[in-house]
């Protein structure tokens, strides 16, 4: 089925998230009692709310995104490239932008969204932040009344279980044992927040959305048993 895909009909995307706040005390009273209700069985007696206030990035309730990378690739003349971009800045303009893209030149029957994870974590939490900011859901990712089989959207994580629904293999894992090169540069997802709050340095969180774009292409490509892609081929718009 994969192989018969056309590439270029698939937009490949990662997205980076932090907690809403910048620290747990600059949530007022009720969203610090909602935070605590929310997180109580992941917490245990291990953390006071606070301490795990660091890991909020994961809910959409209590984080937001600062960063959606997209990758799509390009055929012309027989010479195939992959182009990523990058949105980010305010979340709102990030969403919109994100939003016209899709509207603009992924939206019609053919096109398909692809991530790792992403339909657990990715695509969900995009949709949540576009309703919290009043955005219009794309198409594409609104998925009230759609079949199983009429969802848009690949995962190569999913596509990695076969069925073992149990199963969880990280993208950093699965482009290692596939022999693919790593992804990650200097940080990981759990240092994201320190170095948008503390750091203040967007770029760094740029490049590691944008090569995981590039790890997940990579990883559809080998599933697709075809060549890599090589720097010359990726071009960074």
């Amino acid at each position: 089925m994969i192989e018969k895909m056309n590439l270029e009909n698939i937009l490949f995307l990662d997205i980076e998230t932090v907690p809403e706040q910048e620290n747990f005390t600059s949530l007022d009273s009720e969203m610090q009692t909602l935070w605590e209700l929310k997180t109580q069985y992941q917490r245990k007696d291990e953390f006071t709310p606070e301490d795990f206030y660091e890991r909020a990035g994961i809910w959409a309730e209590f984080g937001k995104i600062v960063c959606i990378s997209v990758g799509y690739f390009t055929l012309k003349s027989d010479i195939s490239h992959f182009r990523v971009t990058s949105f980010f800045g305010d979340e709102t303009k990030i969403l919109k932008d994100f939003s016209n893209l899709m509207g603009n030149h992924f939206s019609k029957p053919q096109h398909l969204l692809c991530g790792h994870n992403a339909k657990e974590f990715d695509i969900p939490f995009i949709a949540r932040r576009m309703i919290i900011n009043q955005i219009a859901i794309p198409s594409k990712l609104n998925l009230f009344g759609k079949k199983p089989w009429e969802v848009p959207h690949l995962d190569t994580l999913e596509l990695w279980k076969f069925g073992d629904y149990k199963h969880f293999t990280s993208l950093k894992l699965l482009t290692k044992v596939l022999g693919i090169p790593s992804s990650k540069g200097d940080i990981d997802g759990s240092q994201v927040a320190h170095v948008f709050y503390v750091d203040q340095d967007i770029d760094r969180i740029i490049t590691y959305c944008e090569k995981d774009v590039i790890a997940v292409a990579q990883v559809f490509l080998r599933f697709r048993r075809e060549d890599l892609l090589i720097d010359e081929e990726i071009l960074h718009v």
